[in-house]
């Protein structure tokens, strides 16, 4: 292990937290339909908990509303359980061939605790960015102690993972900005 290395591992995992901030960020509900709202809920499929995503298609056919088509008829029930027990707040409606869900506006109230949730998610991401550089920081220490980088290695490298970190921060902070004004945007 050296120093490129350990800073390939620091970027290559505060990506991955990125990512996951993401995948977060597509979960909170805004006001638009999105699939990603409801893909990951569980429905009971023949006694195994399986994504919704893998027993339906799911698609938006307009900005507010969201259409559920399971391949297996059987599985409508289920799907709809599933929906309803969800803590998404929303009112599935099943006309026998395909389930509905019409995405009510926000009200203001909703919206503010959105913006709160959002914020919650960038800060759990910032965490994560900064466990990383706490790792790769100890992890050029252990080099400079088991004398395979001097000094001046260690400094330069503690150096560019400090500006690694500053800028998955920075693109944190871009994103949860950008996520606030789309959520109180009406």
């Amino acid at each position: 292990m050296d120093i490129e290395s350990t800073l390939l591992d620091a970027e290559e995992r505060m990506e991955k937290a990125m990512s996951s901030l993401a995948r977060d960020f597509s979960k909170l509900r805004t006001g638009r339909a999105s699939t990603a709202l409801v893909e990951d809920i569980r429905a009971d499929y023949y006694g195994t908990p399986t994504p919704l995503a893998q027993m339906a298609s799911i698609a938006v056919p307009d900005s507010r509303t969201l259409t559920i088509q399971p391949w297996d008829k059987s599985g409508f029930a289920a799907v709809e359980k599933a929906l309803l027990k969800s803590d998404l707040g929303l009112t599935p409606v099943n006309d026998g061939k395909v389930i509905r869900i019409v995405m009510p506006p926000l009200t203001e109230e909703r919206r503010r605790e959105l913006v709160k949730v959002a914020r919650r998610y960038s800060e759990e991401a910032r965490v994560a960015v900064r466990n990383v550089r706490r790792d790769a920081n100890d992890s050029l220490k252990r080099l400079e102690k088991d004398k395979r980088i001097t000094e001046d290695e260690l400094k330069r490298g503690t150096d560019d993972v400090q500006k690694l970190t500053d800028k998955f921060v920075a693109d944190v902070e871009r994103k949860c900005a950008a996520k606030e004004k789309e959520i109180m945007d009406i």
